[in-house]
């Protein structure tokens, strides 16, 4: 690894559809954050409606997460429904955007409307974070398969209903079990559309011994944060 990072877990309110306006919550995600790395949930820019239109990297709507990345250093983890279609993680950081990521292990409907994308290794500062979307997480062998590439973190985007934040913690400590590594997971909190009129929240992040670090509350806007070294 190279120098510390300090990441954070965001669960902005959101607005089913509005990307302009879920965008202006990023951006003030990132910039209340002060972490090098923002993990935001699955979708978190369209809320959980299949039927979204694919957001670019190249999209105007992304600037103030742009600019917001520009000006604190970060680097934002952004879900999306991306071309190819998949259900994505977008990359912001100051510079601009780029798809880092599609959902592997599509749930449900999803299927009908994206296609899996494949395990993936980011590398931020010299540190290898391991990404998953919601599902991904409890497929123990997209945990298996991303750690053989060789990661430090698993960095998820989630959305859960408001009984199942205990899911976060359930998979977390099993990831840390069996791979050695600290797991960083972004939940929604309130409404996110696509039926799901609550969301747990209660972000967190657990370290590689399975121990819970930081954890954001049921609210929405709120988040988490702690320093790896």
């Amino acid at each position: 690894m190279g120098r510390p990072l300090r990441i954070a877990v965001a669960q902005p309110r959101c607005i089913a559809y509005d990307v302009l306006a879920n965008a202006a919550a990023h951006e003030a995600a990132v910039r209340a954050a002060d972490a090098r790395v923002v993990v935001f949930p699955e979708l978190s820019l369209t809320g959980y409606e299949l039927d979204a239109l694919p957001v670019a990297p190249t999209d105007e709507r992304l600037t103030p997460i742009v600019n917001a990345c520009a000006d604190t250093g970060a680097l934002a983890l952004v879900g999306a429904p991306v071309p190819g279609p998949g259900i994505g993680v977008l990359a912001v950081d100051g510079e601009g955007a780029r798809v880092a990521y599609r959902k592997v292990h599509l749930h449900g409907r999803e299927a009908l409307h994206f296609v899996p994308g494949e395990p993936t290794v980011l590398d931020v500062d010299g540190w290898r974070l391991g990404l998953a979307v919601c599902r991904d997480t409890g497929v123990p062998e997209h945990a298996a398969q991303t750690a053989a590439l060789g990661i430090d973190g698993y960095v998820a985007g989630v959305v859960h209903a408001e009984d199942e934040a205990e899911l976060h913690g359930e998979r977390a400590r099993r990831v840390a079990a069996d791979h050695g590594v600290w797991v960083a997971t972004a939940a929604f909190a309130g409404p996110t559309g696509g039926g799901f009129a609550r969301t747990s929240g209660r972000s967190g992040i657990w370290s590689a011994a399975g121990e819970l670090l930081a954890e954001a509350s049921a609210a929405p806007d709120d988040l988490a944060r702690t320093v790896f070294y």
